[in-house]
């Protein structure tokens, strides 16, 4: 399906700007907030550890959070699901604002990462149930780069407002871009789940059933999902490290970081289009591997025009890969059982994420940088050889093809 126009007279232009404007706001607070974190830690009197800590304190929060979100959206509908995240977000951003002492500031920030993993989940619930499927992988690679967009665009607009207010500007743009998310979130219209009736006779899945139905799929493809997140999550860190290493100076590092991730942002929707007419591994495995070659050869690079061919390397290999994750999780995601599944799904890409990061920095640490990041390459093809294998072998993704 080329056009906007689905199925059964569906048309996403009806639902684009409740369905994608929220996520871009959403970014946008994260964005503006990220840079600040630690500098906002450091104002309150924490050590340089302590600040590091409180960082991850949003990885940590969504990690945590992924279950009770699938459960709350189960309950409650993806509409009123994503406006509550939004008004937790809220409440997170305030409180870093006026927080007087480092424990209310960590419990801010911890809370701002419970609220995400609420909003991500059933905005992707949402577009899952709301989107044909033939139309899928572009709506949720939209909804990827869209955030990635709103990131992107987040921190200029702290610095705009810390210029003006300080550090707590940073957080008062967050409080407004969330509250805007609440507020257009609240104009999506409801979503009918006509399985529900039917399954009034059978018992409502639950965590525990949905693992044991689904338990060799999170073994397989799962794992494939867990080692994706660990190398984009790595990616983050190995830039601005092997950056260092080289001696280039900040600003030099910022624009090969910024120029990686323009290009990451730039390709979503023509790889969406890709995985919705020759299927999801068409991308998901070229994604990985470039990835991967880009990490393996980084170590190689002597300086900041060959960093930078390297960098440009990675924001392809990620961009093209936006929706990814999330699109897989909608093809295996069962309805009823939905938000429960991805739930599921979600946490496994969430201990990727806090643990490609750790497993980098043990092994820089007892070897080397180059062989720390040499290690997220080699992790890199291991994602791509899993979901190779196993996303060819599934009968849910091969009719999509």
């Amino acid at each position: 399906m080329s056009a906007p126009n689905g199925p059964a007279g569906f048309n996403l232009r009806k639902i684009a700007v409740p369905a994608f404007g929220p996520s871009l706001l959403f970014g946008i607070g994260e964005g503006a907030i990220l840079p600040v974190i630690a500098l906002s830690a450091r104002s309150l009197g924490a050590t340089v550890a302590t600040a590091a800590l409180i960082v991850t304190l949003i990885g940590i929060g969504s990690l945590l959070s992924n279950i009770p979100a699938s459960v709350i959206t189960a309950r409650y509908g993806e509409r009123l699901a994503i406006v509550v995240a939004a008004g937790i977000s809220l409440v997170a951003m305030l409180m870093c604002v006026v927080a007087p002492t480092i424990w209310v500031f960590a419990a801010g920030i911890f809370l701002i990462g419970t609220a995400s993993a609420v909003f991500n989940l059933a905005r992707q619930s949402y577009l899952t149930e709301a989107v044909p499927v033939h139309f899928r992988a572009r709506a949720l690679s939209t909804l990827g780069g869209v955030m990635r967009i709103g990131i992107f665009l987040g921190p200029f607009a702290g610095a705009l407002a810390i210029h003006l207010l300080g550090l707590s500007g940073s957080y008062w743009v967050g409080a407004g871009a969330v509250l805007l998310a609440g507020a257009v979130a609240w104009t999506l219209p409801d979503l009918v789940h006509p399985t529900h009736a039917r399954a009034g006779a059978a018992p409502a899945p639950t965590i525990r059933s949905i693992v044991t139905s689904h338990g060799r799929l999170f073994l397989t493809v799962g794992i494939g999902i867990l080692l994706v997140s660990a190398v984009r999550a790595s990616r983050q860190a190995v830039l601005p490290l092997w950056a260092e290493h080289l001696g280039l100076n900040a600003t030099v590092t910022s624009l090969i970081y910024g120029l990686s991730g323009a290009v990451d942002m730039l390709v979503f929707y023509p790889a969406g289009k890709v995985m919705d007419r020759k299927g999801r591994t068409w991308v998901a495995v070229p994604s990985m591997l470039l990835m991967a070659i880009a990490l393996l050869l980084m170590p190689l690079s002597t300086g900041a025009v060959s960093l930078l061919l390297v960098a440009l390397l990675i924001g392809f290999g990620n961009g093209i890969g936006s929706g990814m994750i999330m699109t897989l999780g909608a093809d295996y995601s069962p309805s009823p059982g939905r938000a429960q599944f991805l739930g599921i799904w979600r946490f496994l890409s969430d201990i990727g994420s806090s643990g490609g990061p750790g497993l980098l920095s043990g092994i820089t640490a007892l070897a080397s940088l180059a062989v720390g990041i040499s290690a997220t390459g080699l992790l890199g093809v291991a994602a791509a050889a899993v979901l190779w294998y196993w996303i060819s072998r599934t009968p849910t993704t091969a009719r999509l093809r």
